[in-house]
């Protein structure tokens, strides 16, 4: 049973806010996991995306070799994490799939970011939590998370949908059911974002954690420039 979990958001490294792994440090020394989940797209791969690629971007190796450096350093604040499989991650082995390459000629997802065994990829999660109720962790199955938590009957956590943070509940006769939606810890003022720039909502940056049972939102609060205000709110 967990009683402290940090649920950290899409990162999209190495396109991921700059202030985002000081914020990341200061909530795991604040409330001290005893889990971390990474909901998937720690990396974002934007060079072999099925979109167009960005010309002034880097070329895949580049963006390989940037990813790894960063990555690093998240392992050394994060050395155990299970991670999710998400759309972003998972485009390697997605793009061999399409061009009709067998999967056994790729590398695991330890081996090509040069981490170590303390990080464990799964395709979705359950867990139980301090309350001794079941929670389901997935990268993005629908854009309201509460239709996920009623699909599986259980307390529910996603990400993928940068623009939407919340908390919501249901109650059935037995117990009191709530889902969790995670924003995203990226830069959007990245060129890997572009795609975004005239969108009326705006990616809302954060992650969240989950405390003696009950889900809590994270925003990491910004200043004007877009920095961190290096506080937990």
């Amino acid at each position: 049973m967990y009683k402290s979990v940090l649920v950290i958001s899409d990162l999209h490294i190495p396109y991921h806010h700059p202030d985002a792994f000081a914020f990341l440090t200061a909530l795991k020394k604040k409330y001290k996991p005893d889990l971390v989940v990474n909901i998937g797209d720690e990396i974002d791969q934007h060079s072999i995306s099925f979109h167009s690629h960005h010309p002034d971007l880097k070329s895949p190796g580049d963006e390989l070799r940037a990813a790894r450096k960063y990555v690093k350093e998240l392992e050394k604040i994060f050395p155990k994490m299970t991670l999710v499989h998400s759309n972003h991650s998972s485009l390697v082995y997605r793009k061999a799939v399409a061009t009709g390459l067998s999967l056994e000629y790729l590398k695991s997802y330890n081996e090509f970011l040069q981490v170590g065994p303390g990080w464990q990829w799964v395709d979705n999660l359950t867990v139980t939590l301090s309350d001794g109720q079941k929670c389901f962790f997935t990268h993005g199955m629908a854009a309201d998370v509460m239709k996920v938590a009623q699909q599986y009957g259980m307390n529910a956590v996603q990400g993928h949908y940068h623009s939407k943070f919340s908390i919501g509940y249901y109650s059935n006769p037995d117990k009191l059911v709530w889902g969790l939606q995670t924003g995203c810890l990226i830069n959007q003022k990245e060129l890997a974002f572009e795609y975004a720039r005239n969108f009326k909502s705006r990616f809302v940056i954060g992650c969240a954690c989950i405390i003696s049972g009950q889900p809590k939102l994270m925003p990491m609060v910004l200043k004007d420039g877009g920095r961190w205000i290096k506080k937990i709110v």
